[in-house]
């Protein structure tokens, strides 16, 4: 064989890889698109949580101060009143003298947030959890509002965007480029597909690196990608260690009911409230521990928000912890109801590093990490995600044949199948629903559709089983 016939199988077979490359780039971005739309928009706005938050709460943050503020512990009765049958979960330190007090409190599956006026007690306003506005767009954003399902599913998109945006890289990478026109930048003055083509090639480009880290560090939350997690810490030696985040609806509603069990523990022998242990909550007495306990934190000056939570049993120690967005700076205290004392004091630098390493990436995700440019860099990048899906649909219908798909056609014996494979094994063990999906893919394709000739026109699998190369 001469060194020319070598060289022209060895660029078919680059050639036929590329295309293969092509066809799980354009599956894996049919699949993806609407969740990469629905994912860039519910994320922009979930992006502006604290000023929404701030602009909703206005109403509590500025009333009139009269007189001494109520104990901490009547402010709670006065909250539990609000919601009858529902034990403390969270007292949050107001921001600052003329704030109303918000009190979170449980009952059942559900928590409430109750406004109250510390001067006067009077409640301001309830409001479910779960019905708060950016609450709201958090469950769209990650479950679709369907609970562990929609979980399931927004994993799985967001795999298999991973997927899209590696393979997206690979067909992007300029090999017979003469110039930066197409690759860094679009040429604007071109028309039609080409103009298509370059803004979607030059966007990608540019987003893809920050879109990958959106997408690896919003895994954790993911109810299946979450449990794969925390097999591998127990796996490893870490099974002790307590998560900063819940995987899924079932991981949230798991922990609200376990601070309701832990509300019983409050009872003693000197409440003479047992018989409340039937109805599910506790007296508004056992927390009294509470009024030696916020005049210890607020001089800590953690950072807002700060959450006081009750002990898990009778003598227990109050648990104080910031719950700033930017997980960097939550530090968190265990104080003793009894004399007001600091036990403990731990800070995110005190963490496991794979908890580091996930509270920066979520810190980051949420755009929280660095202040507003944070916000501003992840807005333009979730705008940029939408212009991809809208080059991405417009490429596809300008090119697309009559009657079929548009897919790139199979090929088969590409060349490079070994490191092909190698990769998309790899990431499989990582992303295991985009493993599981793969296997479903490929079996789906090869038992089923391949035999049915209209399917696999339609699909691109048409001439089936050609090999193209040697």
């Amino acid at each position: 064989m001469t060194a020319l016939s070598e060289v022209s199988i060895s660029q078919a077979q680059a050639q036929c890889f590329y295309r293969s490359v092509w066809r799980w780039h354009f599956y894996a971005g049919l699949f993806c698109i609407p969740f990469v739309l629905w994912l860039a928009t519910t994320g922009s706005i979930y992006l502006f949580k604290p000023q929404v938050e701030a602009w909703l709460d206005q109403p509590y943050e500025h009333l009139p101060v009269s007189g001494e503020r109520h104990p901490a512990d009547t402010q709670i009765e006065a909250a539990l009143s609000a919601v009858p049958g529902s034990n403390l979960h969270y007292y949050q330190l107001p921001r600052s003298a003329q704030s109303a007090v918000q009190i979170v409190v449980g009952r059942q599956t559900q928590e409430f947030r109750v406004y109250v006026n510390p001067y006067t007690l009077q409640v301001l306003h309830v409001v479910s959890e779960d019905q708060r506005i950016m609450r709201r767009i958090f469950h769209l954003h990650g479950e679709l509002m369907l609970g562990d399902k929609g979980s399931w599913i927004v994993e799985t998109a967001a795999s298999w965007a991973i997927i899209m945006i590696l393979t997206g890289l690979y067909l992007w990478w300029p090999r017979d480029a003469k110039s930066l026109a197409g690759v860094l930048y679009p040429r604007l003055g071109r028309s039609g597909r080409i103009f298509w083509r370059d803004l979607h090639a030059v966007t990608g480009f540019w987003v893809s690196a920050l879109a990958l880290t959106f997408l690896l560090s919003g895994l954790p939350w993911a109810r299946s990608w979450g449990a794969y997690l925390k097999l591998a810490r127990r796996l490893s030696g870490q099974s002790n260690v307590r998560q900063d985040w819940t995987t899924g609806r079932s991981s949230e509603i798991a922990q609200r009911m376990a601070m309701n069990d832990n509300a019983g523990a409050l009872l003693d022998e000197h409440t003479g409230h047992v018989g409340h242990m039937d109805m599910g909550y506790v007296a508004p007495e056992a927390y009294k521990g509470i009024d030696a306990v916020v005049p210890a934190v607020e001089p800590l000056h953690l950072a807002f928000p700060v959450l006081i939570s009750p002990p898990k049993k009778a003598g227990g120690s109050w648990l104080a912890k910031s719950d700033s967005q930017d997980r960097v700076l939550r530090d968190q205290v265990t104080v003793s109801a009894a004399t007001g004392t600091i036990l403990s004091r731990s800070n995110f630098n005190q963490l496991p590093w794979i908890d580091r390493a996930i509270g920066v990436g979520v810190a980051m995700h949420e755009g929280h990490l660095y202040g507003w440019l944070n916000q501003l860099v992840n807005l333009c990048t979730a705008l940029g995600l939408i212009v991809l899906c809208v080059s991405a649909i417009a490429m596809w219908w300008k090119r697309r044949p009559k009657g079929v798909l548009g897919a790139p056609i199979k090929q088969v014996n590409s060349g490079f199948r070994f490191a092909f494979a190698l990769i998309l094994g790899c990431l499989a063990i990582y992303l295991p629903l985009f493993g599981l999906t793969l296997i479903f893919t490929l079996i789906t394709e090869r038992l089923i559709l391949s035999h049915l000739p209209a399917a696999r026109t339609w699909l691109g699998l048409n001439p089936p089983f050609v090999s193209t190369g040697n």
